[in-house]
């Protein structure tokens, strides 16, 4: 019974593209190598410093990018301007420095710090105490802080685990997640015990390269209690149990508990407040000019360090000129009398590569109803090869994801294009629950799908290869391929957005913990 319904669905949706996709469809042929590879030329050039988030380079992708939608005679979307800008932080360091027993060490040689949880101040400590490796894994049952109070109070522990003492970098992503001897699980545990922080033991002092005085950027400030972590040397552990008449390479014999030490740190931390944006255009509809389509795909990359750009020709250069080709075939229809039923609105947006930033915002900060919002189509790398591809229709796929959420016209709807358009494989491999990549949540439809908005998401899977290094240049872009992707996901545009009715939200938004 459900394939007959399916094929029915088909057979309908079909019919309603032949009707109404059919005046739009006409100007794909705007949609070519050459016009993609032009706007790809600027966009994933050195001029352009790699797009990073709240850099001069990202702000020059942004004004290239709004003026060709001036061009495009298409409208702003957030009122009188195109850009809708978002805060940005980042802290600098400008003072450091830790004293023990009136004993002053040297940042890179005997410390460093987080520059995430360390705040401003100047902290001063008559006791430490030592929690040994400060590890709670509660399916092992081990908990190194078992009848310690380390409430108020500053906490020594050694870096790794008993089966020795690695260095900061080993254990890969998950030093930041599951692993309980990775660092951030021990700040997570003393923090949950009420700690003032923690100096934890490294052999990796002094440091061979000099360690950023420059943070992250983040996108929130935090607003919590600042928690002290610094990374220690040997030697100036071994200057907090100088008292006792230990040294750290006792440390493993020495029954935990808490030590005499006068300890101060001193931190000068200034906050930059910096400024990002999504660039968002659009093109009015007619008689559903209320109810909105989006294309999307981020126009930010990795930036430069050094004299290295990372260029960012697929990731995601390619989705960026993607969306704006697209704008560009519906501004050619507009011009020529033939627009949409349905808002187009347009938006590349920043802050992806920091963790979907952007859509984010715009998700948090709608310009347009949300529930007014039919479907988001989104293209993140659109312009590669999977290099682990090994089926004869390498040249001529789409990893398609979302199809079976939210949504159940989705497939209908995007398959019909398809076959009206490319006739390229659309491949459904990272739908599947299992995916271990995840890749249903790593791009900005996400903040659409969180929401409620029905989402297809366009990707050419090239995970390994030149992926997030500077290698991804615009010399390695297949066009012709990209050409017949843009050209699919138009086709799906014009159906979406001349339907009698927005899509059914028909599917619960019932999506594994991230």
């Amino acid at each position: 019974m459900k394939k007959i319904i399916w094929i029915l669905t088909l057979f309908i949706s079909t019919a309603s593209f032949a009707q109404k996709g059919k005046v739009l469809t006409k100007f794909s042929n705007v949609i070519t190598a050459t016009a993609l590879k032009e706007k790809l030329s600027v966009i994933a050039s050195a001029e352009m410093e790699g797009r990073e988030t709240a850099t001069p380079g990202q702000k020059k992708a942004a004004a290239y990018i709004e003026s060709e939608f001036k061009r495009m005679g298409l409208l702003p979307g957030n009122g009188t301007s195109y850009q809708q800008t978002y805060p940005v932080y980042q802290d600098n360091l400008t003072a450091k420095g830790i004293f023990v027993n009136g004993t002053s060490f040297e940042w890179d040689k005997d410390f460093n710090f987080s520059l995430q949880t360390i705040a401003n101040g100047k902290w001063d400590y008559t006791n430490v105490v030592f929690a040994g490796y400060g590890i709670v894994d509660d399916t092992k049952g081990i908990n190194d802080y078992a009848g310690l109070d380390v409430k108020g109070k500053l906490v020594l522990i050694l870096e790794g685990s008993s089966a020795g003492m690695p260095t900061m970098g080993q254990g890969g992503n998950r030093a930041f997640n599951s692993n309980p001897a990775s660092p951030m699980a021990k700040m997570r545990n003393a923090s949950a015990k009420g700690a003032a922080g923690i100096l934890v033991v490294s052999e990796s002092f002094p440091r061979k390269t000099p360690t950023e005085t420059k943070g992250n950027m983040y996108l929130k400030k935090n607003e919590g209690p600042a928690f002290l972590m610094a990374n220690v040397s040997v030697n100036l552990a071994s200057a907090i149990l100088a008292k006792q008449g230990k040294t750290v390479t006792e440390l493993s014999g020495i029954t935990k508990g808490e030590f005499a030490a006068d300890v101060t740190v001193v931190a000068t931390k200034k906050t930059d407040n910096l400024e990002s944006s999504n660039v968002i255009a659009v093109l009015p509809g007619t008689d559903k000019k209320d109810e909105y389509l989006f294309l999307t795909g981020h126009y930010d990359h990795l930036g430069k360090r050094g004299n290295v750009i990372w260029y960012g020709a697929d990731d995601d250069g390619s989705g960026t000129v993607g969306v704006m080709q697209m704008a560009e075939a519906f501004a050619a229809a507009a011009k020529a009398g033939k627009k949409p039923r349905r808002s187009i609105v347009f938006m590349t947006v920043s802050g992806e590569e920091k963790g979907l930033w952007g859509s984010q915002y715009y998700s948090e900060h709608p310009l347009f109803p949300l529930d007014k919002t039919t479907a988001d189509l989104n293209t993140d790398m659109i312009g590669r090869v999977d290099t682990e591809r090994t089926t004869a229709d390498s040249l001529n796929y789409i990893y398609v994801i979302g199809h079976d959420k939210l949504s159940s016209e989705l497939q209908g709807i995007n398959e019909t294009a398809n076959k009206q358009s490319s006739n390229i494989t659309l491949d459904y491999k990272y739908d599947d629950p299992a995916d271990k990549n995840m890749i249903y949540y790593r791009s900005d439809h996400y903040n659409f799908a969180r929401k409620g908005v029905p989402v297809l998401f366009f990707y050419d899977g090239m995970l390994l290869a030149d992926y997030h290094k500077p290698t991804d240049t615009i010399e390695k872009i297949n066009f012709e391929l990209m050409e017949k992707r843009t050209k699919m996901v138009f086709f799906t545009a014009c159906e979406i957005a001349n339907r009698d009715e927005m899509l059914k939200r028909d599917i619960p938004l019932n999506m594994p913990a991230r």
